[in-house]
């Protein structure tokens, strides 16, 4: 490929990456200049659509130089995985955002306006994302990385949605009983070795593996369905159970988030990632990988 080829832009995934990078930096830009953005919530929406603005620049700047083969990562996996992952960034932050910097604002303030403005085009940056992962995902007989296949991808909503959870467990409490500690051990081991996947396809690195990287797909799934069924079990009773915890809302709460609300959140995040790890169980069962 020619050093400052054009045509790795003048295509359709090329279109959608220029429109998330713009969107992006768009939504950032419109909160920064109204300064609405506080806490750790309003840190995370800045932190996504500046991470998404610079990965996705970095992303078209080696693709236009030609520096693929220079760079120690495999191109086949990247730029999928991050588009995968920004995607689901740009929802968590179209979501937060407005929730805690718009809905509480007077219509008729800048700060009201710029929000709304702000949101859409976060909302239009997930879209592009959404888009750039559908045109560059692994079709019917075509040789690719495995993080272009749906297994691989949805190792990115795993370790995505343990992230979340990750939040929600830390405000529901778990230290009072041991299943809940063991719920907690769930999903920190599922998220590292979900990880460790990603990793080892990006860095190509899969042949370091002691065993085929097909069977310890296959054995990993197989392992995660089981443990996160307990925990699917397991927190509910720790919770929710009348001798345990509390089966209704507390009228504590009143109309703020409190921990009950958390523990809601982890308990349908839960079913949710068994429900990607299962289909993922079935996906790597019948997917015939590659390598290349």
């Amino acid at each position: 490929m020619a050093v400052g080829d054009v045509r790795v832009l003048n295509n359709p995934v090329g279109y959608v990456r220029v429109a998330a990078c713009l969107f992006a930096c768009v939504a950032f830009s419109l909160v920064v200049h109204v300064e609405n953005w506080a806490g750790r919530e309003g840190g995370w929406c800045i932190f996504v659509w500046c991470f998404c603005f610079v990965a996705t620049l970095l992303v078209l700047v080696v693709e236009f130089t030609g520096l693929q083969s220079r760079v120690p990562v495999s191109w086949r996996n990247g730029p999928i995985t991050l588009a995968a992952l920004a995607s689901l960034m740009c929802l968590s932050a179209s979501v937060i955002y407005p929730l805690y910097f718009v809905s509480q604002q007077r219509r008729t303030d800048d700060q009201y306006r710029y929000g709304v403005a702000a949101t859409i085009f976060s909302c239009l940056a997930t879209v592009a994302y959404c888009g750039e992962v559908s045109l560059t995902r692994a079709r019917p007989g075509e040789v690719t990385g495995y993080m272009a296949t749906t297994p691989g991808l949805l190792k990115v909503v795993e370790s995505f949605t343990a992230c979340v959870l990750f939040v929600f467990v830390s405000e529901a409490g778990y230290s009072h009983y041991g299943g809940l500690q063991w719920c907690l051990a769930v999903y920190c081991i599922c998220f590292i070795l979900s990880v460790a996947v990603i990793l080892l396809c990006v860095g190509e690195c899969t042949s370091w593996l002691p065993v085929p990287f097909d069977r310890f797909l296959g054995a990993y799934a197989l392992l995660a369905v089981l443990l996160y069924a307990t925990a699917l079990v397991v927190w509910p009773i720790f919770c929710f159970d009348k001798h345990y915890g509390s089966p209704s809302r507390p009228s504590s709460c009143n109309n703020r988030r409190c921990q009950w609300d958390s523990r809601v959140a982890v308990a349908v995040l839960t079913g949710f990632n068994f429900l990607v790890y299962l289909a993922d169980l079935i996906y790597s069962s019948r997917l015939i990988f590659i390598r290349t």
